[in-house]
């Protein structure tokens, strides 16, 4: 039983940090920011999450489990692309909203 713990033990730390889902995730994060998720509760929520996935992934490659921080990375890359999904949706539907209402305003003569 004790070899066999130390077999997966040694297996677990042979896997390399995932620095790029890091990477990307941490970039979708940024993007999901400048693209105003904080105005959209639901991309707000998603990218909260993703931050916090990032940082917990930080946490678990520095005590060498990357396959977990993989794990984690995936989720977070998930949350923080969904985050900038919905900051693009809420910025689009803005958007149309302002074309609809200077069309009213054409209509009306304004």
């Amino acid at each position: 039983m004790a070899m066999l713990a130390v077999v997966l033990t040694a297996c677990g730390s042979s896997i390399p940090p995932p620095s790029d889902r890091l990477a990307t995730a941490e970039a979708a994060a940024r993007s999901a920011r400048e693209l105003g998720a904080d105005r959209e509760p639901n991309a707000q929520l998603h990218l909260r999450l993703a931050t916090e996935q990032i940082d917990q992934a930080k946490g678990l490659m520095k005590e060498g489990d990357n396959k977990r921080a993989d794990l984690v990375l995936q989720r977070a890359g998930a949350d923080a692309e969904l985050s900038v999904m919905l900051a693009k949706e809420n910025n689009a539907r803005g958007e149309a909203e302002k074309a609809q209402e200077k069309v009213k305003n054409l209509k009306a003569g304004k």
